[in-house]
């Protein structure tokens, strides 16, 4: 077990320290008209604080998609954008967007067997050993003796010279991968090749029957007596998944321990060393394994409706006003869980009601001005987020506006706000154009502009500006930097602290760490980015030669 422990340390370290894109660059000084200036001057602290109070009060017991409470939030989110006279741009001249979720339940009696070449099973405890994912759209999944091939990553990327499916045969097998990524790979890139639909896409998509994730470290398999979440589209079949590949007939889903995957390296004869040594180094270590699976699942299901919420204030522009820019933020959270420290509310102050009321802020901000922005700004409060991005994904899928006329997003997400803003990280932004005004935007407001100090968070595809880029969108999320008002430019160190016994727990409420000033600047400055590109004659375009813009810009 130790030696599985440091080989699992040894990989994750060596595939989270990869190359960042540079974010330096002069432009030409951005101007603001002086109603606008005085607008933004308008932004209150105290108001910032009331949104996310209400959202944050026990009564919406924690905002879970499809819950009452989630309701409250939704009809709270409402009344403010007509208050402010912001347009209806959901469904049927309404505020919403209807989003089917689909919660997937395994029936007990799953089965799941794995037998080595030489006719030996291997003894696995469920839950412990492996994890059987329920199937969204198929009630009954069998495989029976299917095949097992490792392929690494799970990476097919062409455009970047790299695939761990060269050479390797995966028809009619079962693909058994590792999430990670070679450390040669920039942050943003990596963690874009690390999103789960992607990597199941990409397996199904070379006539694999299914898919295992495999741990490399030590912990625990995901518990799935809560069920799994996607959404259904009009026709009732899935339309957005992170486990079940849309439009396919997938069989089949798991999970195995560290342990589990070195038994199955072991069979094929493989070194884990030499395996993970190799992929680290950007060298596919790709290969079919002595092992089969049978395994059989029944799966039920409850669908649930919840919303996301969508305003507009109309562009000036009688050309570019049927273009849309883009401020969202996450409306949901995770709702009553097991009690930590005496209280089961999970508040989601920080996440996300502080970026809601960013949003809602910035909009206050365009009620406000006489002269609207040339393209017209939409409001976007999205559900789902925290069962993996799934309301962004609807809607960047099946958008209440013309899809291709959507031109940028600018995602609110959890921005920290416990310690000054003195510099930030946009995270997206040098993959497109998005860069110049984020650069403009922050040396007007003298912020400085940096790297992401935690790239091994994955933060870029954790949350929904990912799923616009994934529909050819560019996006971007501004998130703090690493600047502290003594100097010692450690905030990442102290922001780990705090997620520690904050994040994602019921200690994240309205009595906790804020700083609402630094909420105040943060609106500023995400407002002034969306400003820039609504004023702006040309589109966003992705970067020449750029991955995302390769891979998911608008052919």
């Amino acid at each position: 077990m130790k030696r599985i422990l440091s080989l699992a340390t040894a990989f994750l370290l060596s595939t989270t320290i990869q190359a960042q894109p540079k974010v330096g660059g002069s432009q030409t000084p951005l101007t603001v008209p002086k109603p606008v200036a005085d607008a933004l001057e308008q932004v209150k602290p105290e108001a910032i604080k009331a949104h996310i109070a209400y959202l944050a009060d026990d009564r919406l017991l924690g905002r879970k998609a499809g819950t009452p409470g989630y309701q409250m939030a939704v009809d709270y989110i409402t009344e403010q954008l007509k208050t402010l006279g912001v347009q209806p741009a959901g469904e049927a001249g309404t505020f919403i967007q209807k989003v089917r979720l689909r919660r997937a339940f395994l029936k007990p009696g799953a089965t799941f067997a794995v037998r080595e070449w030489q006719g030996t099973t291997l003894q696995l405890v469920a839950g412990q050993d492996y994890v059987v994912y329920p199937s969204p759209e198929l009630p009954m999944t069998r495989v029976a003796d299917a095949p097992l091939a490792f392929a690494g990553f799970g990476i097919s990327a062409p455009e970047l010279g790299y695939d761990d499916y060269a050479g390797l045969d995966v028809k009619g097998k079962v693909v058994v991968i590792v999430r990670g990524a070679p450390r040669t790979f920039a942050s943003t890139v990596a963690s874009a090749s690390q999103d789960l639909a992607g990597l199941l896409k990409a397996a199904i998509n070379h006539g694999a029957v299914g898919m295992i994730l495999a741990s490399a470290h030590a912990g625990n398999l995901p518990d799935l007596k809560n069920g799994t979440y996607s959404v259904l589209g009009a026709d009732g079949k899935i339309a957005v998944s992170r486990t079940f590949a849309a439009g396919s007939k997938q069989q089949f889903y798991g999970a195995v321990n560290a342990a589990t995957l070195q038994r199955f390296l072991q069979t094929a004869g493989l070194d884990t060393t030499q395996v993970f040594a190799s992929m680290r180094s950007g060298k596919p270590y790709s290969r079919g394994l002595k092992t089969t699976i049978t395994a059989t699942t029944q799966s039920t299901y409850q669908d649930i409706e919840s919303y996301n919420v969508v305003g507009k204030f109309v562009g000036s522009d009688a050309k570019l006003r049927s273009e849309y820019v883009v401020h969202s933020a996450h409306l949901d959270h995770l709702g009553v869980t097991a009690p930590v420290q005496g209280d089961s509310i999970n508040n989601g102050a920080h996440d996300n009601a502080s970026g809601v009321a960013c949003v809602l802020e910035i909009a206050r901000i365009y009620s406000q001005l006489k002269d609207k922005p040339k393209r017209t700004m939409l409001f976007a409060f999205m559900t789902g987020e925290e069962l993996g991005l799934l309301g962004s994904a609807a809607f960047a899928a099946y958008p209440t506006v013309p899809k291709a006329e959507i031109v940028a997003d600018i995602n609110m997400d959890m921005p920290t706000i416990i310690a000054p803003l003195l510099s930030v990280v946009a995270l997206g932004a040098p993959h497109s154009t998005l860069l110049k005004p984020v650069q403009r935007a922050t040396a007007y407001m003298n912020i400085p502009l940096e790297n992401d100090p935690e790239p091994e968070q994955n933060r870029f595809i954790r949350s929904d500006q990912y799923s616009f880029v994934t529909a050819g969108i560019p996006a971007l999320h501004l998130k703090y930097g690493n600047k502290t008002a003594d100097g010692k430019n450690n905030l990442s160190e102290e922001v780990q602290k705090w997620r520690a016994v904050t994040y994602h727990k019921p200690q994240d409420d309205i009595n906790g760490r804020f700083d609402f000033e630094a909420g105040k600047k943060y609106v500023q400055l995400c407002f002034l980015v969306g400003y820039q590109v609504a004023q702006e004659s040309a589109r966003p375009q992705w970067n020449k030669g750029d991955f995302l813009g390769m891979r998911y810009g608008r052919r």
